[in-house]
Parts: C-alpha cells; structure tokens; sequence
C-alpha cells in the first residue's frame, strides 16, 4: 500500500458515524446498517431507548438517560473532527460542524458551516411562530427520493474518507 493511500485508510478508520437514534426513520437505520456492514465503519446509534443493532462488531448503541438533549450532549461529546453525525436536530448539526464533523440530516441534506446558520435562524423563527400559536405543521413523509439522497450522500462520504 502506498503511503497516500495508506494516509487515506488511516483516516477513513478514524472516521466514525453517529446516530442521533431517537428520532432517525427505521429505513435510515436500515441503510446506514448496510453501509457500516459493507466498509467497516464504526458506527453508533445514540438515544435514550433500546435500540437493536445486527450483530457486527462495527455496529453500537448507547443508551443515554432520558431528558433534553441528552443524547445530542453525549454525540457532542464524543464526535471528533471528520466524524459524520445524522441528525435531523439543526442546533446539535451546528455544533457538531463548529467540531469540524461533518452532519447530515435523514432527507439527505448535508449540512456546511454556511448553510447551518441559515437553517438554524429558521428553525428559530418558526419555533417563535408556534410559540405564538401560528400552527406551522410538520415535516413531510420522508420521500423515497429522500431515502436516495441520503444513500447518495452517505456514499460520498464514505468514498471520500475510504
């Protein structure tokens, strides 16, 4: 192996994925199980529930106790530079990506250091609609188109770090 490549696996065996599990779709789990099994990455589901795991020695779960933002502390807490965090919560994205992780949410939207800002003010403003009793609605059934921009997603990463 030569040493570039060497340097690429290396880092690729450092790169680790986390699941903000609690509110992540079954479907999702499903693919990040299959890619964890295929490369070998470390990956770990985090929430306050039991959550079951196929049987790999690459494939966790930690269980946190339950309350506010427990697991999305115990993610912030563990997740190092270049690690991948799934989550759909825009203020833990934002401070995993100050960590110099990569996050990506469930519908396949890969967050960056400028586009978290803007979703962040977002989110806080329609979080002030609701609190002033504007009924905002939820977010929309994921999608299989959804489903592909995430496996797409997820895949690049995976490649760029493999």
């Amino acid at each position: 192996m030569s040493a570039f490549n060497h340097m690429f696996w290396s880092e690729y065996q450092k790169m680790k994925i986390w699941v903000d599990a609690d509110a992540c779709p079954v479907v999702i789990k499903e693919i990040l199980f299959r890619a964890a099994q295929r490369t070998g990455v470390q990956l770990t589901l985090v929430a306050n529930q039991p959550i079951r795991t196929p049987p790999a020695p690459n494939i966790t779960s930690i269980q946190v106790p339950p309350g506010f933002d427990v697991a999305d502390n115990e993610i912030v807490k563990r997740a190092s530079t270049g690690d991948l965090v799934i989550t759909s919560d825009i203020p833990l994205a934002d401070e995993v990506i100050e960590k110099g992780a990569y996050a990506l949410n469930p519908r396949g939207e890969l967050y960056s250091a400028n586009s978290i800002k803007a979703r962040l003010n977002m989110r806080d403003f329609m979080e002030t609609l609701r609190g002033s009793g504007v009924h905002t609605g939820g977010p929309p059934t994921l999608s299989q188109s959804d489903r592909q921009s995430f496996a797409n997603h997820l895949d690049k990463i995976l490649t760029k770090h493999g």
